[in-house]
């Protein structure tokens, strides 16, 4: 009997899949811990749990060879509590109630097997239900451990015969450390699946902070931009009409440029390339009245590292046309012993005293590429930005 239900058992969890891990370590871990469904019925999983009790068959072994209706009562007693026990180890809601009731049912296979030697699977069925109880390797081996040891004291004392006492301690070893193998193995599953639902939940979060980013950069230089001339458009509609028209004909420009932009950051394209970065730095500086000195060429980096570089001469520039009112912006590139540096400094009014959105991001970027970011406030604004070269 113990031999077919370790059997049964690791054949059962054997088609358990990966998809299927967190549903089967919530059922076994604490048995009975599924809801039914909402048609009244058992849920199928409780169902399944029951058909452990075939085996409990043998069971009726002694009381049909002694045909003696004293006996039958007892077994009938016995075997109904044992039923009792076991469908409240099949419903049970918290582990403290799957110890209590398992603890019944040892306490009953012990005291019952003096009477009843072929019930002694009762303790087959400690040992197979207590690794699915317990995730403590020290647990489950302990009660394993005292099974055993009870069923040889107890047949040591009662002069039991040793096939009597012996089978039952046997088979507790086997069931029990298959079953905890078994065990070991659904748990592995789930949480490997937790992992890999974790991971996909950070991926996620990672790519909707880097659209954030990414949008937050296109459009607030685009939209500075559009503003800028927008308002000097504005001041030479009276004036000089000719260069208001050209003023706002160069905002339907950019306006056309910030569309293609969005829709190419959506697509995961980031940036036409340093050099047009900086090329596009001088045209919106030159509209806000600043001047852009650009001490040194733009080093040959990687694809990576020209993104994140372009990008954050974007949103320098871009903090330059909103805040700075400054009148001078100087940009160097220095690139040495496998590092370059970018800095970019401008005489406005500084004062920075906390990171929004942009300087976060670019922050970020940099970090991301094992770089270091640095700003300085107090003498205009100067940024300064350190990133490993990897590849040219």
């Amino acid at each position: 009997m113990p031999l077919g239900v370790w059997h049964s058992i690791a054949s059962g969890c054997e088609k358990i899949g990966p998809e299927d891990a967190n549903e089967a370590l919530r059922i076994h871990t604490v048995p009975g811990s599924a809801k039914p469904r909402r048609d009244g019925w058992p849920d199928k999983n409780r169902l399944y749990d029951y058909v452990w009790l075939v085996y409990s068959v043998f069971f009726f072994i002694e009381p049909i060879a002694r045909h003696n209706l004293r006996y039958w009562l007892q077994f009938a007693g016995a075997y109904g509590l044992f039923l009792v026990i076991y469908s409240g180890l099949v419903h049970a809601r918290t582990k403290t109630q799957s110890y209590l009731l398992l603890s019944a049912m040892c306490v009953l296979g012990l005291a019952y097997l003096p009477i009843n030697n072929s019930a002694c699977g009762m303790l087959v069925y400690v040992a197979a239900f207590i690794p699915f109880i317990s995730d403590s390797l020290a647990v489950v081996a302990g009660t394993i451990a005292f099974v055993c040891a009870a069923v040889a004291i107890e047949g040591y004392f009662l002069q039991i015969s040793p096939w009597a006492w012996g089978f039952p301690a046997f088979f507790c070893v086997v069931v029990g450390g298959t079953n905890l193998l078994t065990s070991q193995k659904i748990r592995s599953k789930a949480k490997l699946q937790l992992a890999q639902e974790e991971i996909e939940q950070l991926a996620k979060l990672a790519e909707r902070e880097r659209i954030a980013r990414d949008l937050h950069d296109v459009l607030g230089h685009t939209l500075s931009v559009i503003v800028l001339k927008s308002e000097l458009a504005g001041r030479l509609f009276e004036r000089d009409p000719e260069r208001a028209r050209q003023e706002i004909g160069e905002v339907e420009q950019v306006s056309r440029k910030a569309l293609s932009e969005v829709r190419e950051a959506i697509r995961g394209y980031r940036s036409e390339g340093l050099a047009a970065e900086i090329e596009r730095a001088h045209r919106t500086l030159d509209a806000a009245g600043v001047t852009l000195t650009c001490e040194s060429k733009p080093p040959s980096l990687s694809a990576a590292e020209e993104t994140v570089i372009a990008l954050a001469v974007r949103e320098a520039v871009t903090n330059i046309v909103r805040h700075a009112q400054a009148s001078q912006c100087r940009m160097k590139f220095v690139s040495e012993k496998g590092r370059t540096s970018l800095t970019v400094e401008d005489d406005g009014r500084g004062n920075i005293r906390q990171e929004g959105n942009g300087l976060r991001g670019m922050r970020e970027r940099i970090e991301s590429l094992g770089g270091h970011f640095s700003i300085d406030g107090n003498q205009g604004t100067r940024i300064n930005i350190d990133i490993p070269v990897r590849s040219a």
